[in-house]
């Protein structure tokens, strides 16, 4: 969607691969403190030990009674900690093997927005059994978001801002996306404007070596997926003494500028689609083989869905250009997915949408009674400070054509992103991401990635100073648990701190 998703797009916001809501809000306004100004000039202060543990007790959503939770204050400004607090909801799964445990290491699953939680409540099915074997795997929520508090809550409804037409064809209908971006960003602070200035990427980075402290630890251990891997390595460069061992899965450049970054996540998303397209119509199994065109057919649904959109059911958006675009970028993020694609497709051009809207509600993570969490609005509050793109609408219309040339499809719906160039909250002064003095980092990319292209995960690696770049081979955003190869590959670099050589494969 034009104004939030195709950002979220960006960051990849999709669930990593599985191996084998907040309800606090804040009405307050006040977003005048200066982002840049929480960022200090100097780094950040490390200590071995903290003087505040966190106290864990079994988690009350956990019938299994094995995770335990926690909670742990954080100053909303580490360089003025009168100013408020965050309170960190935590996650902690312990190590089966305890006589042999190696130590802590804390997960987040991407976004930015998602919290991390349930990953480490779940880890069994994000991680090998010897990690869970040798470490205590800790989730938690990064400031503004999940259970963490006080949490990021803008809006309680999406259809109305990203069921909308993401491709505009006439000044009306780009009004229109220029509207929705104007009044979700007034939602967001008139409900959450006293912390939109404290939830940066460099914050919350700063929050782990917090974390660390009340664990007690010197070191510690990271797995991030997605945008876990921007985070990562971010922290890495920021406490570089601090890192045992970092793995970054589905990674992108960090020190791309935002029209760089947006033009290969679109051609991603292009390529995916393409490659989707020519599985389609070379197997008459497809449901939407189209007699063996399957890209002239999506191409004319497209040209129909804009001009009739598909009704599924009373009190929903029904299927515009913008949901069908989100509909298709779901289903890019892995193959799993082509076979519910191809028959939400098939079933589209018979007059019905409900697959379409089905995969769009997965994509915004709609629950079952309609209700949606606070993961997209966080997500923009995020990106927006961390990196706003262009400042203006000017700004942003002079980018349109160069997206619509890089991706034939996709390139509109990237095109469209008003948002960030509408936020209030003036960005945080960027970091370059280096990774000095923090040692082996492993970055995973995989060949058909499209929301982190293998091309930018390289340029992730090369950017740190100790950065291994490890390719697997496959049609999916992030690799790990893929094969027994990548698998193998990243547990004994965490295990035993076995590095493996520069650019293997994993196929």
């Amino acid at each position: 969607m034009a104004t939030t998703m195709v950002a979220c797009l960006a960051a990849a916001c999709s669930d990593p691969t599985i191996i084998g809501s907040s309800e606090d809000t804040i009405d307050d306004q006040d977003i005048t403190a200066s982002s840049e100004a929480q960022e200090s000039s100097t780094p950040p202060t490390t200590n071995a030990v903290s003087s505040e543990k966190i106290v864990w007790s079994p988690c009350l959503d956990d019938p299994a009674g094995k995770s335990e939770c926690g909670q742990l204050a954080v100053p909303f400004d580490y360089d003025d900690p009168n100013v408020g607090s965050f309170t960190l909801f935590l996650t902690r799964l312990p190590a089966t093997d305890g006589a042999n445990k190696i130590g802590s290491m804390l997960v987040n699953p991407g976004g930015p927005g998602f919290g991390g939680s349930s990953v480490a409540k779940d880890a069994q099915y994000y991680f090998s059994s010897e990690l869970l074997d040798r470490f205590d795997i800790i989730g938690w929520d990064p400031r503004g978001t999940g259970k963490s508090t006080p949490a990021i809550n803008c809006i309680d409804q999406y259809d109305e801002y990203f069921g909308i037409d993401s491709t505009p064809e006439t000044p009306d209908e780009k009004q229109a996306i220029i509207d929705a971006s104007q009044k979700l960003n007034d939602e967001c602070v008139k409900r959450s404007g006293k912390i939109l200035p404290y939830i940066s990427t460099q914050a919350t980075a700063r929050d782990m070596d917090s974390i660390r402290k009340a664990l007690g630890e010197e070191k510690i251990t990271y797995f991030g997926f997605s945008y876990g891997s921007e985070l990562g390595a971010t922290w890495a460069t920021m406490f570089p003494k601090t890192v045992r061992a970092a793995v970054l899965d589905g990674a992108s450049d960090p020190n791309a500028t935002s029209l760089d970054q947006g033009l290969a996540q679109a051609k991603g998303f292009e390529k995916q689609l393409d490659a989707f397209l020519s599985s389609c119509s070379k197997r008459v199994s497809c449901a939407f083989h189209s007699n063996g065109d399957a890209a002239a057919a999506l191409d004319e649904l497209i040209i129909e869905i804009d001009k009739a959109p598909i009704v599924v059911e009373a009190n929903r958006t029904p299927v515009t250009q913008g949901v069908m675009y989100t509909a298709l970028a779901q289903a890019m993020y892995s193959d799993s997915l082509w076979p519910q694609l191809e028959r939400a497709l098939a079933d589209a051009v018979d007059g019905d949408g409900a697959g379409l809207l089905g995969l769009y509600d997965e994509y915004y993570q709609r629950n079952p009674g309609g209700t949606y969490g606070n993961e997209l609005e966080a997500f923009l509050a995020i990106s927006c400070l961390d990196d706003p793109g262009p400042t203006s609408v000017a700004a942003v219309d002079e980018q349109i054509p160069v997206f619509i040339k890089a991706a034939k499809r996709f390139g509109a719906s990237f095109a469209y992103g008003y948002s960030c160039a509408l936020w209030p909250v003036p960005p945080v002064k960027r970091l370059e991401i280096t990774g000095k003095g923090a040692g082996p980092i492993i970055v995973i990319g995989t060949t058909g990635d499209p929301a982190t292209p293998i091309e930018s995960s390289r340029k992730a690696a090369k950017a740190l100073e100790g950065g291994v770049f490890l390719t697997v081979t496959a049609e999916q955003h992030t690799g790990y648990g893929l094969n027994p190869c990548v698998v193998s590959t990243v547990d004994r670099y965490l295990i035993d701190l076995k590095v493996p050589p520069a650019n293997k494969v994993c196929s």
